[in-house]
């Protein structure tokens, strides 16, 4: 085996040795005849004169791809728009799609130019690899896109919880989630997390119980209290009939009594019935006078 790696070694530097001469001789030639070099540089520019009306063309398509190309994406988006697809979907195929038409239009302006289509598929293969090797948390994104797509656990315009924000969503890109949070921030929350993550979907059935806590001191009457509760509760325009209202006894807190009350809405009127019930409850209290309690220690001193 030692042998047949010499005998190659060999080989191989005298063909070296052997090619050395030529490329001397080529460049003395060229030194010693200067029409040679003028041969040379004109055969140069002939070539690159050969190759403008190509380039051009290419440019050209290129361009005409780009308006055409922005033109399918605007039609495709508007005919999903017009469909029963949500708008989660819609917008998610249109990203993919334009994805695929850029690819094309490059491939058949790479083709144009004289590169094999058997050529740009194989680096195309190749760069795929290596993309997917660097970008292996951003590919997990992009699958975790997908799943949000089948599955459907939260649409755009839903309110969620999830990964310790929580926000409206406005948008499900191919590779992370856009939330508007109440302050009006825009929070972004990568799909491979989003997917894996525990999602609580504020909007996603229909009607929702709002749950609110009031206080009334020990001397003052439960059942007066409770009664008055039940009649903002029942008096509130959104609140619903097909469930009726509860009004309990929660807890015997350290200086109030502590009473729970429930009623259900619909989900989009969550906040302005809870809002509306917290301030109307106080203004029946104090119109009853039923005292609202704040915590407070008493101390009592004895004389020796």
């Amino acid at each position: 085996m030692n042998n047949i790696f010499l005998a190659l070694a060999e080989s191989s530097a005298e063909s070296a040795v052997e090619s050395t001469p030529n490329i001397t001789e080529t460049v003395e030639e060229l030194v010693k005849n200067p029409s040679g070099i003028g041969e040379f540089f004109k055969n140069l520019g002939a070539s690159i004169l050969g190759v403008i009306p190509t380039i051009l063309f290419a440019i050209l398509v290129l361009i005409v791809g780009l308006i055409v190309s922005k033109f399918a994406i605007k039609l495709l988006s508007k005919g999903l728009s017009k469909t029963k697809l949500e708008v989660t979907v819609t917008k998610f195929t249109t990203q993919i799609a334009k994805i695929a038409i850029y690819v094309l239009l490059i491939t058949i302006v790479l083709n144009i130019l004289g590169i094999p289509s058997a050529s740009i598929v194989a680096v195309i293969g190749t760069a795929g690899v290596a993309i997917g090797l660097a970008l292996q948390n951003s590919l997990s994104n992009v699958a975790g896109g997908f799943l949000l797509m089948i599955t459907k656990p939260f649409k755009i315009g839903d309110y969620i919880v999830s990964n310790g924000v929580e926000g409206t969503v406005s948008a499900i890109s191919i590779l992370h989630t856009r939330l508007d949070s109440v302050t009006n921030q825009a929070i972004f929350i990568p799909n491979g997390l989003a997917i894996n993550a525990t999602i609580i979907n504020n909007s996603g059935n229909d009607t929702r119980r709002v749950d609110l806590t009031f206080s009334i001191s020990y001397n003052d009457d439960f059942s007066k209290a409770q009664e008055i509760i039940l009649d903002v509760l029942n008096a509130h325009p959104m609140v619903l009939d097909d469930a009726a209202p509860q009004v309990r006894m929660l807890e015997h807190g350290e200086s109030a009594i502590v009473i729970c009350a429930r009623a259900w809405c619909r989900t989009a009127d969550y906040w302005d019935v809870y809002f509306d019930l917290n301030e109307q409850v106080r203004e029946a209290f104090i119109a009853n006078e039923i005292e609202i309690p704040y915590k407070q220690i008493d101390v009592h001193v004895k004389d020796n």
